[in-house]
């Protein structure tokens, strides 16, 4: 079957799904609650909004209270809401930030207050027991501004004020320190180095909620000096949650005398609910980096996910690159960290620097088993004009980037296009263990054995091969080690990655993988945390190759180790 028949059969069946009768999710929560009077008598047919934050246009959901004061509000989307509760004789009641939670009820008890018990409130002297499940009582200067005196459990709050749980969260640790050894990302242009090297990264608050992230990292290799400096606008101060924009800034020197790597990368994403059944999330990024002369491009990325029926959904992904997902690293000022090398590699071809460039489009179905398992079954399509191949050997042609203190080489394979499909399973075993299995049938780069062409980009060629992944991440009991170890087997010899996109998402690299995390005993109320992450700890993969430039090995990942300690304050 011809791409573009394939390609006309995924549009169809997606415009299908739209089309289904949409009820139901697989990722939801819900509100629950109460409405009582000062006395603590539930009051019928109070009338209760719930609004998503994060989505300033949509539609408030309104619900009344039954006879025993009670509103249920089911099929939420995870994030923050806000409750606002009116009944005639008494005070409006408003709470922001709810947090819903897929697979939980969130539980809410809302006093009315009268003027007068509000008033009486606020003369109870300091030593008087409050309640702690009370509702904060809002003065507000009309119903669509913000508040000016909050009443909230036993002190008064003027605008702008935090309470004490606000407080609390200004208390984690905004500061981070690593001293490591090894190539945060080994086969990065940006990092090619392996040289010990120190990062920071700093958490600012900016505002009642904003966050602003800041991190850098510079390397001690005076023949091959590298530095760098991010920065990271959450607006919300949930990186799960509303937009997030990011700036990076990149030089590292490929050997004395040697070329010079330059990088600008500016991003910005966001995601927003269309109604109950349909969320959007999106982004894109321009980036401008290069060796000789820069090569720039902006790559955008969207993902569609739509509610099919109870448990249910599918999902549509039109991406030039991964996700950077927050939830995945250690916090948010790891993330920060990562984005330093999160520049597409920088290849040279014909004296000129190219960026490694990768189209995936993917339509994806995900059904969970309970709250703690799920599998997700996609059919997708990944091409490049520009496909990064990393090796070893030392080779005069100048498209072989080398780096300076090994025989390590990047180079431009070409071409590539490749159909694949997926089936991935995940599951949370205990609180301490959760595994993930996943299966794939895709193209990837490899030696054309029939080929006599003298070039190493002529002798490469797509072929599709079989490929089974595992990870598994624990939590050690009492002494808090973190460990997640993952291995990917390819049935046949491979020299670029087989499904890419799937590795990311999940976090499965080629070959075997280990990363450890250990606490160590803080000192003057910091923590430290030992690290060690090993890369193809076998040293799998390398496939020998005779070219009329000499003899090389080239691999789809290079064996690497990076260990050190890492200190947050």
């Amino acid at each position: 079957m011809k791409p573009r028949t394939i390609r006309t059969l995924i549009v169809s069946s997606l415009l299908s799904l739209f089309a289904l009768p949409l009820a139901g999710a697989s990722r939801v929560g819900k509100i629950s609650g109460v409405v009582l009077d000062p006395s603590g008598t539930p009051q019928m047919g109070a009338t209760v909004l719930i609004a998503a934050e994060q989505v300033q246009a949509s539609r408030p959901l309104e619900f009344l209270t039954n006879a025993t004061g009670h509103f249920d509000c089911a099929d939420l989307l995870p994030g923050l809401y806000s409750v606002h509760v009116t009944l005639a004789g008494f005070l409006p009641a408003i709470e922001e930030h709810i947090r819903v939670e897929d697979h939980r009820t969130t539980l809410l008890q809302i006093e009315l207050g009268s003027v007068f018990a509000s008033l009486e409130r606020l003369r109870r002297q300091p030593n008087q027991t409050v309640d702690p499940d009370e509702w904060s009582w809002v003065l507000r200067t009309s119903s669509a501004t913000r508040p000016v005196l909050r009443f909230d459990d036993g002190e008064v709050l003027l605008a702008g004020q935090q309470s004490q749980a606000e407080q609390s969260r200004k208390n984690q640790p905004r500061n981070m320190l690593e001293l490591t050894s090894g190539a945060r990302h080994p086969g990065s242009v940006s990092n090619l180095a392996d040289s010990p090297s120190t990062a920071f990264a700093y958490d600012q608050g900016v505002g009642v909620r904003g966050r602003l992230l800041l991190a850098g990292q510079v390397s001690h290799e005076s023949a091959a000096t590298a530095g760098g400096i991010s920065t990271v606008w959450i607006p919300s101060g949930d990186p799960n949650q509303g937009p997030i924009t990011s700036l990076v800034l990149r030089e590292s020197k490929l050997g004395p005398g040697g070329l010079t790597f330059r990088g600008l990368r500016m991003e910005h994403s966001n995601q927003l609910a269309l109604g109950d059944r349909i969320s959007v999330r999106y982004g894109a990024e321009y980036v401008m980096a290069g060796l000789q002369g820069n090569s720039s491009a902006v790559r955008p990325r969207t993902e569609v996910t739509v509610k099919l029926a109870p448990a249910w959904r599918a999902s549509m992904i039109v991406s030039a690159s991964p996700w950077q997902d927050p939830a995945n690293s250690t916090n948010p000022m790891q993330s920060a960290l990562d984005e330093l090398d999160a520049f597409p590699t920088v290849l040279v071809r014909n004296g000129h620097s190219v960026l490694a460039s990768d189209w995936h489009e993917e339509l994806a179905v995900e059904h969970p088993f309970g709250s703690k398992a799920s599998v997700v079954v996609s059919g997708f399509h990944d091409r490049a004009r520009n496909t990064a191949v990393f090796g070893t050997g030392d080779v005069p042609n100048p498209d072989f980037l080398q780096d300076f203190f090994s025989e390590a080489f990047t180079y431009d394979g070409g071409g590539f296009n490749s159909w694949g499909t997926r089936v991935a399973y995940q599951q949370k075993l205990t609180d301490n263990l959760d595994a993930a299995v996943m299966y794939a049938w895709a193209g990837a780069l490899a030696l054309d054995a029939s080929s006599t062409a003298g070039d190493l980009r002529d002798i490469l060629d797509t072929r599709y091969r079989h490929s089974v992944a595992a990870r598994v991440s624990s939590r050690v009991p009492r002494v808090g080690t973190q460990i997640s170890a993952s291995y990917k087997w390819v049935n046949r010899q491979v020299v670029s990655h087989q499904d890419a996109y799937g590795e990311a998402t999940f976090g499965m690299d080629p070959n075997m993988n280990l990363v450890v995390r250990q606490p160590l005993p803080g000192f003057f109320a910091c923590r430290m945390v030992a690290l060690a992450d090993i890369g193809n700890l076998f040293a799998q993969g390398y496939v020998p190759v005779t070219t009329r430039d000499g003899r090389v090995f080239i691999v789809p990942s290079y064996r690497s180790f990076r260990g050190g300690l890492s200190i947050q304050f």
